[in-house]
């Protein structure tokens, strides 16, 4: 599996990713349904009502007198169908529709600050399994060398050249490194484990200590120069996060727009069909019939002080947006400067460890063959190997540290983090 095989697998499976695809998905219906103030409805409505005969009202006649008279019972029914068009509502038809475009662009860079957390994760634990599989063999070389001297030191012990104390030492020292063998063998499983969880996988219960996977990737550091400047414009013009922030102020002063559209009247218009039954008529089906159209204008005069309250919410939290806003600029500018910051530790680092790892070898060369000879002693050749041990682990560690510091300066600065947002309605 290479780098690339990884992140695109991550695109398709990474719980984190799929959770805002989702996310991204409900935005959309959001959006839809803002957009909806705006939009005609048909509205369609019908009702049934029966009367029993239980009122008496008096009458008067000229033959018969004053008497009374109870109402026969009664069924009414109507129905219409209508297509209504609001036109005017304060200024809320328009800010929905603003309203809905700038949810629909919210979610969309929500999504890509998702995916930028979840590949820069995915990129760091490629590499951490990468460092793991190279401090294995570091390991392995250092028991392997121990070996070598304690076999060396076995024979120049039966020849009677050196004292069963270096042998002694030689043991203890071969049997101190091979815990350290054991702990990266560990750690290079459970960083295949973390790998695996990221990429959505599920390990199956056969699979036990080792997860059968292999990586194409090399621990092998690419040159990259940015003055930090320039990093800090990058990150202020292209993070999704402080686009986020300027989407949420827009949004909060939608609110504001709406909100104060209260005060003002609704117009409508309407045209559609209506029927029902004929009031003239015993026949239960005699109905009276045909189209119809208007005008309908609603307007809430006083309502108890209701849009006076939401004015002034609305105005709190777009000053409260502003605020985040500025404080989002800032942290922006703190993760540029950090990233930046250990990146150049990171390059610096390395760039000291280009050479150790050579002079150590040198070292340790010098150190055996001085000791065959007799002119040095078991414990330098153990200081030697001791230091070619740590100059290879310290090499390994700094590639590592400087590929991930690189790929979390990009992120920091926008770059180099995403793909293109899926388009709404796709999973």
């Amino acid at each position: 599996m290479s780098l690339a095989d990884a992140l695109s697998i991550a695109l398709l499976r990474n719980s984190s990713i799929l959770k805002a695809r989702s996310d991204l998905e409900a935005a959309r219906g959001t959006a839809i349904q803002t957009r909806s103030v705006a939009l005609p409805k048909l509205r369609g409505s019908s009702g049934y009502t029966h009367t029993e005969a239980l009122e008496e009202f008096p009458f008067t006649n000229s033959l018969t007198g004053t008497g009374t008279r109870i109402s026969p019972p009664t069924d009414e029914w109507s129905g219409d169908i209508r297509i209504v068009q609001p036109i005017y509502e304060g200024g809320a038809i328009r800010s929905a529709l603003r309203t809905a475009l700038l949810t629909r662009e919210q979610s969309a860079l929500q999504y890509q600050a998702v995916v930028a957390d979840s590949l820069l994760d995915v990129r760091t634990a490629y590499h951490d399994v990468l460092l793991a599989e190279q401090q294995i063999v570091v390991q392995e070389a250092s028991v392997k060398l121990l070996s070598e001297q304690l076999e060396t030191t076995t024979r120049r012990f039966e020849a009677g050249t050196v004292p069963r104390f270096d042998v002694l030492r030689a043991e203890v020292e071969l049997a101190n490194a091979r815990p350290k063998l054991i702990r990266a063998k560990n750690a290079y499983r459970v960083a295949k484990n973390n790998l695996a969880t990221l990429l959505g996988y599920n390990i199956p219960a056969t699979v036990r200590q080792d997860i059968p996977m292999t990586l194409t990737g090399k621990l092998e550091p690419e040159p990259y120069d940015i003055e930090l400047p320039t990093a800090l414009v990058r990150g202020l013009e292209r993070r999704p996060e402080l686009a986020v922030f300027r989407k949420t102020a827009a949004l909060r002063k939608e609110r504001i727009t709406v909100a104060k559209s209260a005060y003002k009247p609704i117009i409508s218009l309407f045209a559609g069909y209506g029927a029902r039954n004929s009031s003239f008529q015993k026949d239960f089906f005699s109905r009276v019939a045909g189209p119809m159209a208007g005008v309908e204008l609603n307007w809430d005069i006083y309502d108890g002080s209701l849009t006076k309250g939401k004015v002034i919410e609305a105005e709190a939290l777009y000053e409260k947006a502003q605020v985040e806003l500025d404080d989002g600029t800032r942290r922006v500018e703190q993760e540029v400067r950090t990233a930046y910051s250990s990146f150049l530790e990171a390059r610096e680092v390395l760039e000291s460890q280009k050479k150790v790892q050579e002079q150590a070898e040198e070292a340790l060369r010098l150190a055996a063959a001085r000791y065959e000879a007799g002119t040095s002693t078991q414990l330098d050749v153990l200081n030697a190997q001791t230091a070619l041990t740590e100059a290879r682990t310290t090499q390994v560690q700094a590639v590592r540290d400087y590929i991930v510091a690189r790929a979390r300066l990009e992120r920091a600065m926008g770059e180099n983090a995403w793909p293109e947002t899926p388009k709404a309605g796709t999973k």
